[in-house]
C-alpha cells in the first residue's frame, strides 16, 4: 500500500493568503495536488492541516482523502510531520511526502514511486546537483516521522541518517518548483500556461 502526506498547515505568510487555494489551472491547488497523487498510484492521502483549516477544508467537498489536523502549526514543519505519519495506515509500504506549494503533476510523483525500491529508506528527485520533491520514504521509516522535531530538522533529519540508502531519480526542474512568494507564484502560473 502506497500512502502519502500532504502537508497544507502552514500561515503562507510570505504568500499572503493560503497557498493551498491559490488558483492552479482553474482548481485550487490543494484540489490538484491531491489528484495528481491519486492518479500517480497513491492509494491513500492524508492532508494536514491547520492555519485557515475550515476554509480549506470546504473547498475539497467531494474529494476522496483523509484530514488531520496540527494544532500548533504555528511552530514549524515537524509537527505537520508527526500528525500526518500519526494517520497513515500502518500497512503502508511507502510514503509520499509533499508540501501543498510544490505543485507536482501525476507523471513526476508516478517516476519517483516507481523508481521506490523495497531496499530503498527513501527516493526523491534530483535536477543537476539539487535534490526535489516529492519524496518517497519507506513504510519502516514511519517511527522516524514519528519522532521528528524542529531541532532534530525533521524531515531533512530523517534523510540525512539514511544517505547510504536514497536513492536518487533523474528528473527536471519541475522537482524543484517551490510557490513562497506572489511573484514565484505568477511566474509558475505564466509558465503552467505555456505548457497548455
Amino acid at each position: 500500500m502506497i500512502s502519502s502526506i500532504l502537508l497544507a498547515a502552514g500561515m503562507s505568510t510570505r504568500m499572503g493568503e493560503p497557498k493551498a487555494l491559490l488558483d492552479w489551472g482553474g482548481e485550487p491547488l490543494i484540489r490538484y495536488q491531491i489528484r495528481q497523487l491519486q492518479e500517480a498510484g497513491v492509494d491513500e492521502v492524508v492532508v494536514v492541516l491547520g492555519y485557515r483549516a475550515d476554509e480549506i477544508h470546504r473547498k475539497l467537498h467531494g474529494m476522496t482523502y483523509r484530514s488531520v489536523l496540527n494544532p500548533v502549526y504555528q511552530l514549524g514543519r515537524a509537527g505537520s510531520l508527526r500528525a500526518g505519519a500519526k494517520a497513515v495506515s500502518r500497512e503502508a509500504t511507502a510514503v509520499v511526502l509533499l508540501n501543498v506549494d510544490q505543485p507536482r503533476p501525476a507523471d513526476l510523483i508516478r517516476t519517483v514511486i516507481e523508481a521506490h525500491t523495497t531496499a530503498a529508506s527513501a527516493t526523491r528527485p534530483e535536477c543537476g546537483d539539487r535534490h526535489g520533491h516529492p519524496v518517497v520514504l519507506a513504510g519502516r521509516l514511519r517511527g522516524e516521522l514519528l519522532e521528528a522535531t524542529e531541532d532534530n530538522q525533521g524531515l531533512r533529519g530523517v534523510l540525512a541518517a539514511h544517505l547510504k540508502d536514497i536513492v536518487n531519480v533523474p528528473s527536471d526542474e519541475r522537482c524543484l518548483l517551490d510557490l513562497n512568494t506572489p511573484d514565484e507564484y505568477e511566474a509558475a502560473v505564466a509558465a503552467l500556461a505555456g505548457d497548455a
